[in-house]
């Protein structure tokens, strides 16, 4: 029982001393994409971003979301550009690839496809996500190897998205290419 009470207490202790969690109303969309990527200003910066950036970035994302749900990877890519823009970099200065693989691919399949997984009438809700982030120059691909092996043909795959030998190629020829890997 002692012991019991002891981890009660450590637990309650643990809570009170944690930060209180920002109000998310302070996360806004925009300037980009208005229906996606909730960012916050940050007024008193250190970092700041020399002018003339030009971000070539390539995210990876292997974890899908639930049915139903964005994929948070996805929505990361809306951030991304909506921050930027917000503190003066030009859409034409950034360059955003991710590369999709495992149960993540999915989330970038056609509604028939998608509807097999998850079940007859949930709607994929990255499709218009995935369709707005291309319109901006974001390239969306996925990986050849997790295709063949998930049974996911190209034909299964949103309009515009692309399919690759493998992630693995993806990754090693754009970071011959200068881009960096982005691990959030």
């Amino acid at each position: 029982m002692r012991i019991v009470m002891g981890a009660l207490a450590l637990t309650a202790a643990m809570a009170a001393a944690a930060p209180a969690r920002a109000d998310e109303s302070a996360f806004t969309k925009g300037p980009i994409f208005e229906d996606f990527g909730p960012v916050v200003g940050v007024a008193n910066s250190d970092f700041e971003i020399p002018k003339g950036t030009k971000f070539k970035v390539i995210y990876d994302a292997s974890e899908g979301a639930a049915p139903g749900e964005l994929n948070p990877m996805l929505v990361t890519l809306a951030r991304f550009i909506n921050m930027h823009s917000r503190r003066g970099v030009s859409v034409e200065n950034i360059h955003l690839v991710i590369t999709l693989h495992g149960p993540a691919m999915f989330d970038v399949a056609q509604s028939g496809r998608y509807q097999e997984l998850h079940g007859e009438g949930v709607e994929n809700p990255n499709e218009a996500l995935v369709a707005a982030l291309m319109e901006k120059g974001v390239r969306v691909i996925v990986c050849g190897q997790s295709s063949a092996m998930r049974d996911l043909d190209k034909e299964d795959l949103l309009p515009g998205v692309e399919l690759a030998l493998s992630a693995m190629t993806v990754h090693a020829v754009l970071q011959s290419k200068g881009y960096t890997l982005n691990p959030f």
